[in-house]
């Protein structure tokens, strides 16, 4: 049998995306977030998430391919890097989907104004391209340390 791996889609504008289910510990709805003074302009603010203060990260914001119009499908998928957990806004979370690894390419340099920094590959499914994110790589040791601030300054 061929190897798989389960991703979890979600849309920024038009473009879909999909990471590792096993990089996302839940998806969320939008909730108030209480903005942090001082921080970059990608990190929104922090939540509550059940006891966890947890910085919000716009997703487009950071990846510069615009800002996110909030609506009811926005939601936050909760990640995990390197311990620190944070919430990613993105635009909605669809589907998780098995994909075989045989069918993921490379990423181009640059895909739906992204560039391949952050990418791990795309997988053509059907008739449509899923841009697969390397959720490890989207933010560096630097704004990491940031983020981490964020989230310290509202304790």
């Amino acid at each position: 049998m061929e190897n798989t791996i389960k991703v979890i889609v979600f849309q920024l504008h038009n473009e879909q995306y999909g990471v590792n289910i096993q990089q996302v510990r839940s998806i969320e709805k939008l909730q108030n977030v209480t903005p942090v003074p001082g921080t970059a302009d990608f990190i929104k603010g922090v939540i509550n998430l059940r006891g966890d203060i947890t910085p919000i990260i716009d997703l487009k914001d950071r990846l510069q391919i615009g800002k996110t119009e909030y609506t009811d499908h926005t939601r936050v998928l909760i990640i995990n890097i390197e311990s620190i957990q944070m919430g990613l806004i993105v635009d909605n979370a669809t589907d998780v989907l098995d994909i075989e690894e045989s069918i993921i390419d490379a990423p181009p340099e640059v895909i739906g104004g992204v560039t391949e920094e952050y990418l791990s590959g795309v997988a053509k499914i059907d008739d449509r391209l899923l841009i697969l994110l390397d959720i490890e790589r989207i933010l560096n040791f630097q704004e990491l340390n940031e983020v981490e601030k964020a989230a310290a300054k509202q304790l």
